[in-house]
């Protein structure tokens, strides 16, 4: 009973962190661990009402039984698994060996496995952003989408309309440009495909198809997660690069740089590099002097040039009650070509008139387009979707690529985002919730057991289930996603239920008087061979319909009922076989340490708690011990809202606008009284009732200091600002550059203490003196005191960075790769030149 009951309530526990994800995983995953945890109380209430109640009401108490067909098939089962435990069990240190053994292949293929956020879902139809040469008109744009969809209309019979939406509906919820459009393409069933047999291919056909049409690239997604795309990250794209610079031809150079480095990655498609420029635009540069000698005002230039080709407001029409401007410029067939701005006459100061061209430079030049901005910073963007491989590896390989082969200047920096950066999102919210949900697992397994030692015996399924999952999904070739992680929380809790149904068996008769402990494992594991076999086989069956669904939504559940599957296989067996063998090696160190005191035993048991606790607290030691990264612009905007002395700015100014108030304060009015013998021998009484006032001028003055007082206090505070964030920035910079110069000190000391140990050697060998040998031992210090001195010095440039941002907590720059360009010096022949 009580390890139902506790088996029910681990179950709950274990979907605990698919109910902390947050976002689209949040929406997808959510239902179904509510829907399970709901069903599950449900089940517990009824196991502890009803089917006693009705277990007592219609099964006999004197019933008859006779093997049947599943008695036979298990009895053979059981002795099978009978012979074989009995010979692993004499070799326990092999079969724990191996286990650990499994357990690190698996590690190893998880840590070498891609990851994906969630896998791709095929809605049956493709959603393609179209986009042509930046500036194009509305007219070049709809011939090239309709170019575009008759090729696909003629070379796929698969696809059975084309819809293009260009630019911005009456209602602007998705506005783009006129040189972007998104072309819909409604494909027939997949029975009736010829060209290709997957969604992949068929993308990578028709990609290749459209390559024809000149000045046009496509990215082929589907309809649903390009929106899904576009609303958490800003682009189309699966993966987005943004590069953050200041200058905007240094970032779109770096852009075709890292467009260029995509290109060559396999699994990158449908790469789109954000275009800034190529705009042209009529340039007109004055020379000042040719004005001078003409007579002409720059003021004047300019208002002509605008009046010519802009229009200038000349007087007013009149209809009835409306009002009109009248707006005077030249005519379209004067204002079409360069010349028609070359030619344009500007008068001069005596009358004449000249053309433009002979006071100023007119010429076309290439300009911006557009300039986006993130954060209040100037970025640009790359883009491209993953078909064929996981979006985790592509990235890794992008970012390998990116830090050889691409230098950025100082104060530019790349970011990530798009599904890699959801995918980062979701596993840093499960790398919390996770181990939390394990912990309160552990700690209801040792309030079951009252034992440490049988609560880690049971948690021990945890890795052993992981095994099989993660080798399901490596057989499958089905990277890490975020259902294949909801898949392995899912498994947790159900390998664990086998382990209590065998420990508890295993308790029940220790109690009933068996202290033999080989005899205890052969005869629990033969009475609990049948219900461990059936909570594995009836859960695989459960999930076997999703392992190898094939229709809408397969790709996100066949993840997850693979990595369940395959852990269950594994979890099964190797608790069938580690569980006994660990237990019993469990039982022969506790039946020594019970020999030697049973004092010590007691005090062991009564301060079992105390360790639980103490190992919760080691668990949480390293999470809460852990480096805090953070990227410039973050560090400026917390030294922003929080340093000390810009927050004393802030007071003082608002001291200084309280006091401005005072300025017209009025001094208190003063009442006097006076009673006795004042005037004469009688008592009288005597009141008098003054108020002083300053001349109004006064008054004035006082109030112009005040506001000088307080617009003295505002710029103090911009210089406080600005003081700051300069501070921040070099600090945040001598940090990334002593984090660089101690990664080259530990290389230079690991270089000087091989160099060390190989002096030792040839000396002991006489090969070389002692002087030699000193000289080296001396280099070996040197260079281990220039690491100390790097590293103390690190130590306090972070404190005082913290102390700039007014955090307790200690800070690593996340951008910790400083890149120094080099000086392009001219060579030899230049010089001899």
């Amino acid at each position: 009973m009580n390890a139902a009951v506790f088996g029910q309530i681990i179950i709950l526990i274990v979907y605990f962190p698919v109910l902390s994800l947050q976002g689209i995983e949040g929406k997808m995953f959510k239902p179904m661990a509510e829907t399970v945890i709901f069903a599950i109380l449900g089940s517990f209430i009824l196991s502890i009402t009803y089917v006693p109640m009705m277990s007592a009401l219609f099964l006999r108490k004197n019933a008859s039984r006779k093997n049947n067909l599943s008695d036979k098939i298990m009895g053979s089962i059981e002795r099978t698994y009978q012979r074989i435990l009995k010979t692993l069990l004499v070799f326990p240190k092999t079969v724990i060996a191996l286990s650990v053994f499994l357990l690190g292949i698996a590690v190893f293929i998880l840590l070498h496995m891609g990851g994906e956020f969630i896998p791709k879902l095929e809605e049956g139809d493709f959603a393609v952003d179209t986009r042509i040469l930046p500036g194009s008109s509305l007219t070049t744009t709809i011939a090239a989408t309709q170019q575009t969809a008759r090729i696909l209309l003629k070379k796929f019979p698969e696809v059975e309309k084309v819809v293009t939406k260009i630019g911005s509906g009456e209602i602007p919820t998705d506005p783009m440009a006129m040189d972007a459009s998104d072309m819909m393409v409604i494909l027939k069933p997949k029975k009736q495909w010829t060209s290709a047999n997957t969604f992949d291919s068929l993308a990578e056909k028709m990609s290749r198809a459209l390559e024809d049409v000149p000045g046009v690239t496509t990215g082929f997604q589907f309809p649903v997660q390009m929106r899904f795309n576009e609303l958490m990250t800003g682009g189309r794209q699966d993966v987005i690069c943004k590069i953050f610079g200041e200058n905007l031809d240094t970032i779109a150079m770096l852009a075709g740089r890292i467009g260029t480095l995509v290109r060559g990655i396999e699994g990158a498609k449908d790469i789109y590099v954000e275009s800034q420029t190529g705009l042209p635009q009529i340039e007109v540069n004055f020379n000042r002097k040719k004005l001078a000698e003409f007579g002409v005002v720059i003021n004047e230039a300019n208002n002509i040039i605008q009046s010519a080709f802009a229009g200038a407001v000349t007087g007013q029409v009149y209809e009835n009650e409306r009002r009109f401007d009248l707006v005077v410029r030249l005519s379209n067939q004067g204002r079409q070509q360069l010349k028609d701005v070359q030619n344009l006459l500007i008068p001069t100061s005596n009358g004449n008139q000249v053309p433009l061209q002979q006071v100023a430079d007119v010429a076309i030049n290439i300009g911006p387009n557009q300039i986006q901005r993130e954060n209040a910073q100037r970025r640009i963007t790359v883009g491209f979707n993953v078909r064929g491989k996981d979006v985790q590896s592509v990235v890794k390989e992008l970012q390998s690529r990116i830090s050889t082969a691409v230098r950025l200047p100082p104060a530019y920096f790349l970011t990530y985002g798009g599904q890699f950066e959801n995918l980062v999102a979701a596993k840093e919210r499960l790398s919390v919730a996770v181990p939390i949900s394990l912990l309160l697992i552990l700690a209801m397994l040792y309030f079951a057991f009252n034992s440490l030692g049988e609560s880690l015996l049971i948690f021990s399924a945890i890795p052993l289930s992981a095994i099989g999952g993660i080798l399901g999904l490596f057989i499958r070739g089905m990277p890490f996603s975020i259902s294949a992680g909801v898949g392995f929380i899912a498994l947790f809790g159900i390998s664990v239920l086998n382990g209590i149904v065998l420990l508890s068996e295993f308790n029940l008769l220790k109690k009933n008087g068996e202290q033999d402990v080989m005899k205890r494992i052969l005869v629990g594991t033969g009475n609990r061979l049948r219900p461990v076999l059936m909570t594995a086989t009836v859960a695989s069956l459960g999930f076997l319909p999703m392992a190898m669904s094939n229709g809408a939504g397969a790709e996100v559940q066949r993840p997850l009922a693979t990595v369940v599957i395959g852990g269950l296989i594994s979890a099964t067996i190797l608790t069938l076989v580690v569980l006994p063998v660990l237990y019993r090696s469990f039982s022969k160190w506790q039946n020594r340490r019970k020999e030697k005191s049973l004092a010590a035993s007691k005090h062991a048991n009564t301060a079992l708690p105390i360790v639980l606790v103490i190992c919760g607290m080691a668990t949480f030691t390293p999470a809460a011990s852990q480096q805090h990264y953070i990227t410039l612009p973050a560090a400026i905007d917390t030294a922003m809202i929080s340093n000390l002395s810009i927050l004393s700015g802030k007071l003082q100014t608002v001291y200084s606008k309280q006091v401005e108030r005072t300025a017209w304060d009025i001094p208190f009015t003063s009442i006097q009284g006076e009673y006795g013998q004042v005037n004469s021998l009688q008592n009288d009484s005597k009141f008098s009732v003054s108020q002083s006032f300053s001349f109004p001028i006064v008054y004035k003055r006082q109030r112009e200091l005040y506001q000088s007082e307080t617009a003295a206090s505002l710029l103090n505070e911009k210089v406080l600002r600005a003081t700051v964030k300069k501070q921040v920035a070099f600090i945040y910079n001598d940090l990334v550059s002593i984090l660089q110069k101690i990664r080259l000190l530990k290389k230079t000391d690991s270089l000087y203490d091989q160099f060390l140990q190989k002096q030792e050697q040839r000396f002991a060998a006489g090969e070389v003196n002692v002087l030699e040998r000193a000289t080296a031992a001396a280099q070996r210090m040197q260079a281990a005191d220039q690491l100390q001195k790097a590293e103390y010095d690190f130590l306090i440039l972070q404190r005082h960075f913290s102390y700039l941002l007014n955090s307790q907590q200690l800070y690593l720059p996340s951008d910790s790769n400083l890149v120094i360009p080099l000086l392009s010096l001219p060579d030899t022949s230049v010089l001899n030149q």
